[in-house]
């Protein structure tokens, strides 16, 4: 077990008060009518699952039920950090320009808030 930090409540609290809600910063397709059912299912059902650092959507079932990303070690268990979705993806932003870019389908985007473009 480890100890996450609510960004919204302010405390650093047992893992098991927060819920893991998946991979964060999923881009969900800006047409999605236009996307074949190959794409569609890759969107629906296919995430990374890296041995490394990696972001995650958590929240916080026991107490203020809001959520937030944290950037976590998948082997370590070890905590970079938490911050709200907004504050998390302008950083998460930054770090994907610095790395090089992932091949992606163009049809998949997300604009500067994170929902459809």
């Amino acid at each position: 077990m480890f100890l996450l930090h609510c960004p919204h409540c302010g405390e650093l609290r047992d893992e098991q008060e927060f819920g893991y809600a998946g991979e964060a910063f999923i881009a969900r397709p800006a047409q999605p009518e236009a996307v074949d059912d190959a794409l569609w299912g890759d969107y629906l059902f296919m995430r990374q699952n890296p041995k490394g650092w990696f972001w995650e959507q958590w929240q916080h079932t026991a107490a203020c039920r809001k959520v937030f990303v944290v950037k976590r070690h998948t082997a370590s268990y070890e905590v970079a950090g938490s911050w709200t979705l907004a504050e998390g993806q302008a950083l998460w932003l930054t770090e994907k320009t610095r790395a090089p870019a992932r091949d992606m389908d163009p049809r998949m985007q997300m604009n500067p808030q994170g929902a459809a473009a």
